[in-house]
């Protein structure tokens, strides 16, 4: 093949390939808000379901949709550890944000604890991970111990409870999105906790 034929081919085939995702760093603010502010959210979001609606317990990614809006888009963990295998479809221009492995420390039944001692729960069972994986077509990142979100103080979950929560755990925030198909996968192991999933984005 003729050199210049090869390399507008090269361009044509790279011109094709989605463009790399950001991984934004944890300490800038997204569409005016903390991360950690956003791990709030994530948690409204994923609690605001029944158990059978909600994406946390989707099997294959149907329910990707559910509940979102604005700039950013919810990912969900998954309750099993073994890995969860999801599709998903959304619009072009979203920041994905979710945790890699994350957990909520909440009140015993009908009974009260002090937000202190939530915090230190929170923040006892996300010490020392064995392993946190973020990878974005086939790209591996590192460093993700920096993206520990504690919550600053606790927070109601949902706006008819009453019973504080507080949330730690390790979250990225990627993007935004350009139109293209991508496959992430991420998760985390704590001590008595874990987490694998893979999507396939399809994003438009």
């Amino acid at each position: 093949m003729h050199p210049a034929l090869a390399l507008a081919a090269l361009l044509l085939l790279s011109a094709a390939r989605p463009a790399a995702a950001q991984l934004i760093p944890p300490a800038r603010p997204i569409a005016g808000a903390t991360q950690e502010e956003w791990s709030k959210r994530w948690w409204r979001w994923a609690l605001s379901f029944e158990d059978e609606d909600s994406p946390v317990a989707d099997p294959d990614g149907r329910l990707c949709a559910s509940g979102q809006s604005g700039p950013v888009w919810f990912l969900a963990g998954s309750y099993d550890t073994r890995r969860t295998v999801r599709s998903c479809r959304l619009p072009a221009g979203k920041t994905l944000f979710f945790p890699l492995i994350n957990t909520l420390a909440i009140p015993p039944d009908d009974e009260r604890e002090a937000c202190a001692s939530l915090m230190l729960r929170a923040e006892a069972q996300t010490e020392a991970p064995a392993a946190l994986v973020l990878e974005f077509n086939g790209r591996r990142f590192s460093g993700l111990d920096a993206h520990r979100q504690a919550t600053h103080g606790c927070f109601l979950v949902a706006p008819d409870d009453d019973a504080p929560a507080a949330g730690n755990g390790y979250y990225v925030a990627l993007g935004p999105l350009k139109r293209g198909r991508y496959t992430l996968n991420f998760g985390g192991i704590l001590p008595g906790l874990s987490q694998a999933v893979t999507y396939t984005l399809d994003v438009r």
